[in-house]
Parts: C-alpha cells; structure tokens; sequence
C-alpha cells in the first residue's frame, strides 16, 4: 500500500502547482491537436513542413521582442510568431504552385530565411533579449502562462473544429489528389487550409516544447500509429493515445526529476514509436 500512497502524493503534490496545471492542460491539447494535423502530413510526406514553420515561427517570435523593444510597448511574441508562422505556411504552399520548385526546396527556402530573419532581429536587441530567447527555443513548463494556455486551448479548438468540418475532403486529397481535382474538390484550398492549421499546432505547441522539438510531435506519434494501424482513422486514433502517452509521462518525468519537458516527452515519444514497431513486427496489433 505505501507505493500507492507514496504515489497519490507525488501526484497530489504535482498537481498542486499552478504551472503544473497548466502545462497539463497545454499537453492534453498539444497531444491533440499534433497528431490529427501530422497524420494528414506524414501520409502526403510533408513531415518536414513542420520543423520549416517552427523555424519560421522563431523569426515571429523575434519580431515581437523586437517590436516590443523598438515601440518600448508589450507584443506578444506568440501573436506575432502565430502570424508569422501563417504567412510563411501560404508563402510555401504559394511557391509550391505557382514556381518549379518542390515541395522541399520552398520549404528550405523558406526555413533559411525565416531563421536568418529571427538571428539578424535578435542581434538588433540588447544582450537580455539573445537570453530570454531560450525559453521559445526549448520551451518551459515553468513560463507557461495562464494567457498562453487561453491562446493554445482556442487555437486547439479552431484546428478540431476545421479538421472535423472538411476530414472527408482532407482525407481524399490526402490519399488521391488528382481524383479530388477530377471530382470537383478545391484541392488547392485545402492544401492551404493543411499548412495553416500546421502553423497554428506549431505556434500553440512551441510554448511548451520549443521550436527545436515542437516538429517531433507532428511525426512521431503518427509513426508510431502507422505500426499497429489498419486504416487512416484508426491511426489518427492511435497516433493521439500514442501522443498523450508521450505528454503526459514525459512532463511527470520532467516534473519528478527536473529535467527538460520538450526533450523528455520527445524521448518518451519515440519510445512508444519503438515500442509499436516491434509490436507491429510480431503482430500484436492488426498490420499497418
């Protein structure tokens, strides 16, 4: 019995803390939110589109602290990296249309110029900023605010709420993009509508994993769930369970022995990955 109630009050002792609470609730949303946008994303092999707008959001965030600086005013960097990280999802898919170039190489472009942006705007600020700059790069349990949960929450449920509207049209450009066309589908603004629900999960993510990590839970769940999956919605299902695993072990874990929330719930993540491959290996679940 004394494990037991060693536990229930670890738990109680975890949950007591305000920033705990909230960055509970910012997982259980991450944990979402990720996953359901990533799988339409790892399936179309635009995995990377992720890490591009995390690297892009950088630059927003920089631009806040930058406009907050110059203005001597209070700019939210997540507003402005939400902006930022908007424009540059529709500057890539536009490139992507409308030049020669794939898919990777506007994304590359557009990841070059977004850090170089961020690195040239923090350099234009004093010394404090280049430190305070640490917490959008790695993320903190610990700096979550009650106004950035607000923020993740409402950008949470406009990304379920878009995804449920238009699954069915998603799902067919997703697997058949020229008999979407042929059907009468708007594949181009549903190829928008992809990239900018990714910018918002990146932005509303970053604030507790980073923008270096944040990419990783667009991926890594769904690759997990594509193991044991036997059809698109079951993995989106499993790649969600995969994803709150994740969370919710990995800030216990960073809570218990104070060690960083985004790098644990990555480790945590592609722990879970691993474990579902071999699982698919030896047919536990249904093939993939």
């Amino acid at each position: 019995m004394l494990p037991f109630a060693q536990l229930g009050g670890f738990v109680s002792e975890m949950l007591g803390y305000p920033f705990m609470q909230r960055a509970f609730v910012a997982g259980v949303c991450i944990a979402v939110v990720a996953p359901l946008v990533g799988s339409f994303l790892v399936h179309r092999q635009l995995a990377m589109i992720g890490d591009t707008l995390a690297h892009t959001a950088f630059a927003g965030v920089a631009v806040g602290i930058f406009l907050g600086n110059l203005l001597a005013t209070d700019v939210s960097p997540y507003l402005t990296a939400l902006v930022v990280a908007v424009l540059a999802a529709l500057l890539i898919q536009i490139l992507s249309e409308y030049t020669d170039v794939y898919n990777d190489v506007s994304m590359a472009v557009v990841l070059a110029g977004g850090f170089a942006l961020g690195t040239v705007l923090i350099s234009l600020t004093s010394g404090g900023i280049a430190v305070s700059i640490n917490q959008y790069l790695f993320g903190s349990l610990s700096t979550l605010t009650r106004g950035d949960v607000e923020l993740l929450v409402v950008l949470s449920a406009l990304v379920v709420a878009a995804v449920l509207l238009s699954y069915r049209k998603l799902v067919y450009v997703t697997f058949d993009e020229s008999a979407a066309r042929i059907a009468g589908i708007d594949v181009r603004l549903l190829n928008r509508l992809l990239v900018v629900l990714t910018a918002m999960v990146v932005v509303g993510a970053m604030q507790m994993m980073g923008v270096i990590l944040v990419a990783a839970m667009l991926v890594v769940p769904v690759a997990a769930a594509t193991q044991l999956a036997g059809s698109f919605k079951q993995s989106v299902a499993y790649a969600v369970v995969a994803a709150q695993v994740a969370v919710l072990s990995g800030t216990t874990l960073s809570y218990a022995y104070g060690i960083a929330a985004g790098g644990t719930i990555v480790l945590v993540a592609i722990a879970v990955y691993l474990g579902a491959a071999v699982a698919g290996r030896l047919g536990v679940v249904g093939a993939g």
